[in-house]
């Protein structure tokens, strides 16, 4: 497995195609996180847009190889175990990125509620951060899963269905990722600090019954 995942990786990094959805999250930052701003607003903010970001490198790790490469990783070393590294490697990455964003924006942000009333720990704010951009990156993962390739083969359905999935996660109510970052924001107005970790361990679930499903569908759809 840490062969597949290495040749997965240096797909990924070979490709540039990481480069769009880089541009695409710090864009987002750019616009709505500036220094001084309270905390865990942005935060909040830092993780709900990486959810998108995750589910589009999805798409980027999965559509990588051209179809005779996959096909021949396939038969090598099964196709649940090829499409497993792939959505690792995604995952990972998506992880990475919100981390060095997550740790960047606790550095500049100011440590205080929003009324600007009540100190907050700086640390315990961005464990907050780094345990909301995870269960953000994991369901936008989850999101990418299922909104490609082998569930959704048109790239006509597939685009517009992950962006629609993506944009609900963010905003539904009873999603991992919408309480993840209404408790950053809710913890911001009353000046404490939440440790979002059931949102998590829902969207760990999530995320392992999707990358279990699509991994099983590889195995009955030819690319």
């Amino acid at each position: 497995m840490t062969a597949l995942l290495g040749y997965q990786a240096a797909l990924l990094a070979r490709s540039q195609r990481w480069l769009p959805p880089l541009i695409l999250y710090v864009a987002f930052l750019g616009i709505g996180v500036q220094g001084g701003q309270p905390i865990l607003d942005s935060l909040g903010y830092t993780a709900a847009a990486l959810l998108p970001v995750a589910a589009w490198l999805v798409r980027i790790c999965v559509t990588n190889e051209p179809p005779a490469a996959r096909s021949c990783v396939a038969v090598a070393v099964g196709p649940g175990r090829a499409h497993l590294a792939a959505l690792l490697v995604a995952l990972a990455t998506a992880v990475a990125l919100g981390v060095v964003a997550t740790v960047a924006v606790t550095l500049i942000s100011h440590s205080a509620s929003a009324d600007n009333q009540t100190h907050l720990s700086r640390l315990a704010a961005g464990a907050a951060g780094l345990l909301a951009t995870a269960a953000c990156a994991l369901l936008g993962t989850a999101v990418g899963a299922l909104t490609t390739w082998p569930v959704l083969r048109s790239t006509g359905r597939a685009v517009p269905t992950m962006l629609l999935a993506a944009l609900l996660s963010v905003v539904v109510t009873g999603s991992p990722a919408q309480a993840a970052v209404s408790g950053l924001v809710t913890g911001s107005r009353s000046g404490t600090v939440p440790m979002p970790v059931l949102p998590l361990a829902a969207a760990a679930l999530l995320t392992a019954a999707a990358i279990a499903a699509a991994c099983a569908l590889t195995s009955r759809r030819s690319p």
